[in-house]
């Protein structure tokens, strides 16, 4: 089923139209969606049942559904606001440092550190949508956005990707996500496949499966906008550094400060297949009437249960919302 995004202003407006899309313009504007020849509003933030047009989830609630079912419900079926935390302004510079890196190279060849990588038959991606992909809090506004309609759920999937690169000799795709991290060790971990692995210890917990998730997600919206995606995809790492390090303040002009990061290209091999299965089981909590159980390490969860336990109101939070806290639903 395909769609196209429309936008309506109520005032005076100019209409520009052909055979396959039509945008009017007006303010105040509001956006809609065009699905063959009826125009609906956009469905997104908190789920409706009634509503026909595609309901909108990103990719970051599809996490959240895994990380915590009751978490997901509460939050999509019923609009309760979590809170909120601060944003990490330094990582988000660091990805758009590496995009301005990666954009000098689009579409012409690879760039020097992946040919040091060993993938000089590798290039970034050049295609006139890539702005586009990369806008995750715009990724429902239009198909040329980073996104996808899944039929049986009626759900528009999709999010905003880091980058994409092209093998220059078969045209296949690979997705590319940048990460920075600052590892304080005096001894840090390799920068290796083992780094964005499950721990070898099972108790420990695995704090890169939503990483990997990430990956597979954005392979699957990739293959059903009709690319040839690779299983393989790439984490392109930056790790500030401060073994070794005298300082960050450049003493010749105290005015400026530097931080040195190691780089390093992780190969991690995907498999997309249980992304579907995500998706059905998102439309089923989206419209289940009572709230699932919080996952046995939810952190929200736990917090419920000690503040409902502590002024002796039960499980019972408002209305007919009832959370219980317990080990995780198993998947289907």
């Amino acid at each position: 089923m395909g769609y196209h995004l429309a936008q309506l202003q109520v005032g005076g407006a100019s209409a520009l139209s052909n055979a396959s899309t039509m945008v009017l313009i007006t303010t105040p504007k509001i956006n809609l969606i065009r699905i063959g020849y009826r125009v609906m509003a956009r469905h997104r933030g908190t789920y409706k049942p009634d509503r026909e047009e595609p309901y909108e989830l990103s990719r970051g609630r599809l996490e959240a559904l895994i990380t915590c079912e009751a978490c997901f419900w509460l939050d999509r079926a019923r609009g309760v606001k979590f809170p909120s935390i601060p944003g990490f302004l330094l990582n988000t510079n660091t990805d758009t440092l590496l995009k301005k890196d990666f954009d000098q190279f689009r579409g012409k060849g690879p760039h020097p550190v992946m040919s040091a990588a060993g993938l000089s038959h590798l290039r970034p991606f050049a295609h006139e949508d890539i702005e586009k992909w990369e806008s995750s809090l715009q990724f429902g506004s239009s198909p040329s956005h980073f996104n996808t309609i899944h039929e049986e759920t009626n759900i528009l999937f999709g999010g905003g990707l880091d980058d994409v690169w092209e093998n220059i000799e078969s045209g296949e795709l690979h997705i590319v996500d940048y990460k920075s991290t600052a590892q304080m060790s005096m001894t840090p971990a390799p920068l290796d496949q083992s780094f964005i692995a499950p721990p070898k210890e099972l108790k420990k917990k695995d704090y890169k499966a939503g990483y990997r998730r990430q990956m597979e997600m954005y392979q699957w919206i990739l293959r059903r906008k009709g690319f040839s995606v690779s299983d393989t995809g790439y984490f392109l790492y930056v790790d500030g550094q401060h073994a070794n390090e005298s300082g960050m303040i450049d003493p010749e002009d105290p005015s400026q400060a530097w931080m040195r990061f190691n780089t390093a290209i992780i190969p991690f091999v995907g498999n997309d297949s249980w992304v579907e299965t995500a998706l059905i089981r998102a439309k089923k909590t989206l419209e289940e009437a009572n709230c699932p159980r919080h996952s046995d390490g939810c952190e929200h969860g736990k917090f419920i249960e000690q503040v409902s336990a502590e002024l002796m109101i039960g499980p019972e939070v408002g209305g007919n919302i009832i959370c219980e806290y317990g080990p995780a639903p198993e998947d289907d």
